[in-house]
């Protein structure tokens, strides 16, 4: 009797703990995306969200406004090497990475704040460079944010839009 008392706090104590370990997974979590693009690292970190059935681009993320580029706090840049951006000079550091999506160009912003909530008190004077890139479409749908640096690029995934932008 005793074995069996002991045996169903058991299982409740387990079914509880495992309930409660499912309520704090995060919806958005914490990702970080490294790789070289020339002699430099470069380290994004970001909150991934998901489609989970939304239409993204256009409503969610609406055009022409700048975004985060990712859920929860901003996204960094991080390059331990000065780099060209799109052709552009980037000084060694560590950036807020935000974007300005458009249906066929998007706008990519490197701000020297890279401590901040969301896009919430993104301040334009802060922008150490933007460059333009175009917009495309990405082979496979992407239900998960996804950022990858692969062969002197950074590529930005999400649903069916696919983004890059030249880091050398």
């Amino acid at each position: 009797m005793k074995h069996l008392l002991y045996a169903t706090m058991f299982l409740l104590f387990s079914s509880f703990s495992i309930s409660v370990l499912a309520q704090n997974a995060k919806p958005s979590p914490a990702v970080t995306a490294t790789g070289k693009a020339g002699d430099a690292t470069v380290t994004i970190n970001y909150g991934a969200p998901s489609v989970k059935g939304r239409k993204i681009w256009g409503e969610l993320v609406p055009f022409g406004k700048v975004w985060r580029t990712g859920a929860n706090d901003a996204t960094t840049f991080e390059i331990d090497a000065d780099v060209k951006i799109e052709g552009q000079s980037l000084a060694k550091g560590k950036y807020a990475l935000f974007t300005i999506p458009e249906e066929n160009e998007w706008t990519i912003i490197f701000n020297k704040n890279p401590k901040q909530w969301g896009s919430y008190s993104y301040k334009q004077e802060e922008d150490v460079l933007r460059v333009k890139v175009k917009a495309g479409k990405s082979s496979s749908f992407n239900e998960k944010l996804a950022y990858e640096v692969a062969g002197n690029k950074v590529f930005i995934r999400w649903e069916n839009a696919e983004v890059a932008f030249k880091v050398k």
